[in-house]
């Protein structure tokens, strides 16, 4: 059989065997194999910008953040802020680093003989000039796709109370939906103006990356953010952070939603449920809407292991008490349920929607409450 077919095999080989061995080697010093490049680095160059190492090899800011961190709590590396640019971290050595780095060196060195002990001198040579020839390619291959398929964020809130329950958190709102709601107050998110601002995906980490500590979590909103090819890329930079996330979300797209729980990539899910069975395109304002799909995904909360909520946006047009038992036998047994009062704004999709009273609010809370654990008014006046 073809070699090539185990590339992948081979690298991720000698990739965990290197990690396990110097981290059992390292361990006396508190170090791990990733950090020990790290520190090799910037002894090599002194002063080097904390962003210049995210380069090196293609690591995401909270990969880099986390390991900076240990080191600097080792004592073997510290922080300076440059005196050209406050905003830039410069990395130095401490004296401290001179009891590993000599050790690192000669552990590195005994490592690599061992693995070339069979092979002669042209062809490790050989071996090497390829490696940075895929390598290279690699990386080339990996940028293209980033850039192509990148979160479309289109506007953000840096502090929001109420938006992700027990926790402070910023909002990001990403462009596009499969749904065209009437009644939605973001009708710039859904239609996408021709003047619409796209806001850089990398600025946004950035600012997040120097809000840990200040935050508790991110909430990832919408437009529809399951219908962006870049979403999971980008949850995963947020998630090395160390952030909770919390996604908004229609429900449409169950695999995705699925896939996101399953990778651990989301804590928290807003389902919104817009209707009954059979007012649901109508008020989802589409065509059809593929029940199967938002039945999935409500039986995927309700049965996997994560915080969630449905709640309905109630517009005195378009709901009645009875389409509220009928989306709350949908939803039997959920722990959370919330109806939340439709409140008019310059940026709905559609004008001439009213909110309904709270007589009527009240009554379908009672409903509700027949078929679900939890149930509440939000936005009551």
């Amino acid at each position: 059989m073809d070699s090539r077919q185990y590339l992948s095999f081979d690298t991720s080989i000698l990739y965990r065997a290197s990690q396990k061995h110097f981290d059992r080697i390292f361990a006396r010093f508190g170090l791990g194999y990733g950090q020990s490049l790290f520190l090799t680095y910037i002894y090599e160059n002194e002063g080097v910008a904390m962003s210049k190492l995210a380069d090196l090899g293609n690591f995401d800011k909270g990969t880099i953040t986390h390991s900076i961190n240990k080191l600097t709590e080792l004592g073997f590396v510290e922080v300076r802020a440059s005196d050209s640019d406050k905003r830039v971290k410069n990395l130095y050595t401490t004296s401290k680093c001179q009891e590993v780095i000599n050790f690192i060196y000669l552990e590195r060195q005994k490592w690599w003989d061992r693995l070339f002990q069979k092979v002669e001198k042209e062809d490790m040579e050989k071996y090497f000039e390829v490696s940075n020839i895929i390598k290279e390619e690699a990386l080339n291959a990996e940028n293209e796709i980033e850039n192509e398929n990148h979160l479309r964020i289109f506007g953000i809130q840096k502090l929001t109370l109420l938006d992700y329950p027990g926790k402070l958190a910023t909002i990001l709102f990403t462009g596009g939906c499969n749904f065209r709601c009437p009644f939605c107050h973001n009708k710039s998110l859904v239609f996408l103006d021709e003047d619409s601002s796209e806001l850089n995906g990398e600025d946004i980490l950035e600012l997040l990356n120097k809000r840990q500590g200040l935050i508790d979590g991110v909430v990832i909103s919408g437009g529809e953010p399951l219908i962006q090819e870049g979403l999971v890329a980008y949850l995963r930079k947020i998630k090395d952070m160390g952030f909770k996330i919390k996604l908004d979300t229609n429900g449409l797209l169950s695999e995705k939603l699925a896939y996101l729980i399953d990778e651990g990539l989301i804590d928290y899910v807003a389902m919104d449920i817009k209707n009954g069975p059979e007012k649901y395109a109508m008020t989802a304002g589409v065509q059809e809407v593929d029940l199967n799909e938002i039945k999935k995904s409500i039986e995927l909360l309700k049965n996997r292991a994560i915080d969630y909520e449905f709640r309905t946006t109630i517009v005195d047009e378009l709901h009645d008490v009875e389409d509220i038992a009928k989306i709350a036998m949908l939803i039997k047994g959920a722990k959370h349920y919330y109806l939340q009062k439709y409140h008019d704004s310059e940026g709905v999709i559609k004008k001439g929607y009213h909110a309904p009273s709270n007589d009527k609010l009240n009554e379908m809370l009672k409903v509700a409450l027949k078929y679900v654990e939890t149930a509440e008014i939000r936005g009551e006046d």
